[in-house]
């Protein structure tokens, strides 16, 4: 009986440091202080960003490749503006796509005009055509930003979207402090989420989430937040990963939500890596984001549509097809897809 009696607290006990392990380590991992004096901070690196000094000698030793163009697929916009009841990924370019998850149609971070750019006459121009123009896309129910950079945020798209929509206009969710941009726009329907928190439209839950990146829209560094996207019910899980560099973040998303279904994951404007490293992964660390997620299946984004680094704009492709063979993926784990490709998941 004596023995019985110190097993239970041997048990008891153990089970309540490994309980009071776990709460600490999540409060470590889901509650960390991210904004203090007015500024956004990262979870894993300090918030030191590039002086002047330093995108200056970017500039003047940067050895940019020519521009490219890539072929457009031929997608059936008439089947995706009826569409409500497959899964559908379209990728448009960039960091943009227009999902139809569970009779949702969702956007990511529209951009569908000619300059990630302030202004209309100057700045990075499209290198490759929108794979939808706006005059294509379904009726949109949820466009989801993941950042205000100019190459993520466009004005021009959201404007256009909102007057098209103007008695239905889409619920747009933004990183906290993005709010009042977005109403600046046109936009009527805007919700603020910050990491971590979720918001619901019909069955499906859509959660912020860390990931490694900065802000920035006329001077106002790191003054809004930066994030993820997962979008989750009983059958489907999915993330959009928006711009970041590799970070122990992803580890932290899969402990939450556990595996992927399905990953949008960057794999461009990496290099020069002195200056890209911390907040854009490249190759190798979007597979390693696509293996701390693990996921099922991967799509790249974040290539070939504006020439915004020093990288030659097809190798990220190129890489991933050499990388994934070495990593002995299956053959449609993680790919690239054509601009304006439409998949059935």
């Amino acid at each position: 009986m004596r023995r019985r009696n110190f097993l239970k607290k041997i048990i008891v006990i153990s089970v309540g440091i490994i309980s009071i392990t776990n709460k600490l380590f999540s409060k470590e991992i889901f509650s960390k202080e991210i904004f203090k004096n007015g500024i956004f901070y990262n979870n894993y690196i300090d918030h030191k960003m590039a002086t002047f000094k330093e995108f200056w000698k970017w500039r003047k030793e940067s050895n940019k490749p020519e521009p490219m163009s890539f072929p457009l697929a031929k997608n059936n916009p008439k089947f995706l503006q009826e569409n409500r009841t497959k899964k559908t990924l379209t990728w448009i370019g960039h960091a943009s796509f227009l999902m139809q998850l569970e009779g949702v149609n969702i956007l990511t971070d529209p951009h569908l005009t000619k300059r990630a750019s302030p202004v209309v006459f100057a700045g990075p121009s499209r290198t490759t055509a929108p794979g939808l123009d706006i005059e294509d896309l379904p009726e949109i129910d949820v466009i989801v930003i993941s950042h205000n950079h100019y190459d993520h945020l466009d004005y021009q798209t959201i404007l256009k979207i909102t007057r098209k929509q103007i008695n239905s206009q889409p619920l747009i969710l933004v990183p906290l402090k993005l709010k009042k941009l977005l109403e600046s726009f046109g936009a009527r329907n805007v919700k603020e989420l910050g990491w971590w928190d979720t918001t619901t439209f019909n069955n499906l839950n859509i959660h912020a989430v860390p990931v490694q990146h900065w802000s920035n829209r006329s001077f106002n560094t790191n003054k809004t937040l930066w994030c993820g996207w997962v979008f989750e019910n009983a059958n489907f899980k999915s993330i959009f990963v928006g711009d970041t560099g590799y970070s122990k973040d992803f580890s932290a998303i899969q402990q939450k939500f556990g595996h992927m279904d399905l990953s949008l994951i960057p794999i461009g404007a990496y290099a020069p890596r002195w200056f890209m490293k911390d907040h854009h992964c490249n190759v190798e660390e979007a597979i390693q984001i696509h293996k701390d997620l693990k996921s099922k299946k991967s799509i790249a984004m974040h290539w070939g549509t504006f020439q915004l680094t020093d990288e030659p704009m097809d190798e990220p492709v190129k890489l991933l097809k050499k990388f994934t063979i070495e990593n002995n993926f299956l053959p449609d784990e993680f790919i690239a897809m054509k601009h304006g490709e439409s998949k059935i998941l």
